[in-house]
């Protein structure tokens, strides 16, 4: 099966936000969570839409943290992923759902 994982908000949490991307904490039983599927065999690929609005590129960041943070992963996505307030799809799941 293939995840395709959100990191802000997902595996990482913020003060506010306005807070930078680089203060970005981890949430460290989501990223446990998303390991032991990787372990099991799924893919997992992070996707952000970091920078989708600013243009500004977040991908070195992004891969540093990833890495700091032990994300097992497929692979990283950070273009091309459009900046939303709501996604709908009828594979679409909450964290907290899965």
């Amino acid at each position: 099966m293939k995840y395709i994982v959100d990191i802000d908000g997902t595996i990482c949490t913020h003060d506010s936000p306005d807070t930078p991307y680089d203060q970005a904490r981890p949430i460290k039983d989501r990223i446990h969570f998303f390991n032991q599927l990787f372990d099991a065999g799924h893919e997992i690929v992070y996707w952000t839409a970091r920078g989708g609005a600013t243009g500004v590129d977040w991908s070195d960041l992004t891969k540093k943290q990833l890495k700091e943070w032990g994300c097992k992963h497929t692979r990283i996505e950070t273009q091309k992923k459009p900046s939303w307030d709501l996604f709908i799809d009828d594979k679409t799941k909450r964290i907290e759902e899965i």
